[in-house]
């Protein structure tokens, strides 16, 4: 009996140590979707995943249905200021989708996996296309505060040095082992977005390059910014790596955004100290512009 009691309690804690690990399985995946998806009278086609000060994009959905993460067994919590923690379910510009209202950061203590998970539970709901947003901070000298930049490309400097968010167990029914990654952001929305974004006048503000992921929660140093521009870096920030890797994985197309908020030092006699409030205050400035940039963009795409 007692060898049994052992037994047990091995295997309980194998799987204990495997979900640390790894994660939700393929059928937690699959009953919170179905869960979530019983408070709510939409059926998504378009997840938007709202960045630093973006999250007044979910004020333009129409007959919304709003479900706090905190309502949601085993859903993750934000706890940053400016990612308030809800889904908000509805439609925009007709289409049904569902946003996220707060995202989940590396640096508050979650392992990638979790970062992303909201990204497989949107696939399981019925989402085929994902729009991701952030604040990011300027490396590109010719970028100034306040550009939009269309995200062409991403380096993964925590999957580079050994937390990708793909590491532990596959399940083929996510997605392939290895998956490639050289066309995460979807050419076709990235040229839809740069046409809507000229037809509604932003043509000045709007650049297209590279986002680099760093860990957090500290900004950049000097030193940093001078690696990261040597990398090819045109922006950088502490998301939207781990979603795209995810929506890409489990065959979801992305596009992804940045809101230029500051821009890094790359002298010392230049440096300035930016603040998570700086972020969100350029993220108010210009949350009308994105609002209509998106909410166009959204009606222009096919789903």
């Amino acid at each position: 009996m007692a060898a049994r009691q052992m037994s047990v309690s091995s295997e309980n804690a194998e799987q204990e140590m495997d979900y640390l690990r790894f994660g939700y399985s393929y059928e937690d995946i699959q009953n919170m979707a179905q869960n979530i998806l019983k408070r709510t009278k939409h059926k998504p086609l378009l997840g938007i995943i709202c960045g630093s000060g973006l999250g007044g994009l979910a004020d333009l959905v129409d007959q919304p249905d709003i479900i706090p993460y905190s309502t949601i067994p085993d859903f993750p919590v934000s706890t940053v200021p400016g990612h308030v923690g809800k889904l908000v379910f509805g439609l925009l510009k007709g289409k049904p989708v569902v946003l996220m209202r707060g995202r989940f950061h590396y640096y508050e203590g979650y392992p990638m996996w979790k970062v992303a998970m909201p990204v497989r539970v949107m696939k399981a709901m019925g989402i085929t296309t994902l729009i991701v947003t952030n604040a990011a901070g300027g490396i590109n000298s010719t970028f100034n505060r306040g550009d939009i930049m269309i995200i062409k490309d991403h380096i993964d400097l925590p999957g580079l040095t050994g937390e990708c968010v793909l590491i532990g167990k596959n399940d083929t029914r996510f997605g392939p082992r290895f998956p490639a990654t050289v066309d995460i952001y979807d050419k076709e929305l990235r040229d839809v977005a740069k046409q809507v974004a000229t037809e509604l006048g932003y043509g000045h503000i709007l650049r297209e390059g590279t986002y680099v992921m760093i860990g957090g929660p500290t900004f950049e140093t000097v030193a940093e910014g001078k690696l990261l521009k040597m990398f090819g870096a045109d922006a950088v920030g502490m998301s939207t790596v781990p979603e795209a890797v995810v929506a890409k994985h489990t065959g979801i197309k992305t596009f992804g955004i940045s809101l230029i908020t500051d821009l890094l030092a790359m002298e010392y006699d230049q440096a300035t100290v930016t603040t998570h409030e700086d972020v969100l205050a350029i993220g108010q400035q210009r949350a009308d512009d994105l609002q209509k940039l998106i909410s166009a963009f959204v009606e222009r795409i096919p789903l």
